[in-house]
């Protein structure tokens, strides 16, 4: 899934940190899914978004809105030379 920036907009710096770190704290707990039952009923609870896609989106929101302090990571260049290569 591709980032959409939902936090880049009517969130600071510091809710995205709060948000990046429970999130963090979620997945390290492993309470990514919650399930309990009670008198023969189960429920399961899962998160509108999965971990992966909120630490996604808020490391996104942090490279547009300060990209100073969180630049975008390095990307790989490459080349192609078309026609006879001799050898």
């Amino acid at each position: 899934m591709a980032s959409q920036g939902i936090f880049t907009v009517g969130f600071t710096i510091s809710e995205i940190l709060q948000i990046q770190q429970q999130a963090k704290k979620m997945l390290l707990e492993g309470k990514t899914v919650m399930s309990w039952t009670d008198t023969g009923t189960t429920t399961t609870k899962q998160f509108p978004m999965t971990v992966r896609e909120v630490l996604e989106e808020c490391a996104y929101a942090l490279r547009k809105l300060q990209p100073a302090a969180y630049p975008s990571a390095p990307v790989a260049a490459s080349s192609s030379v078309c026609g006879y290569l001799p050898k």
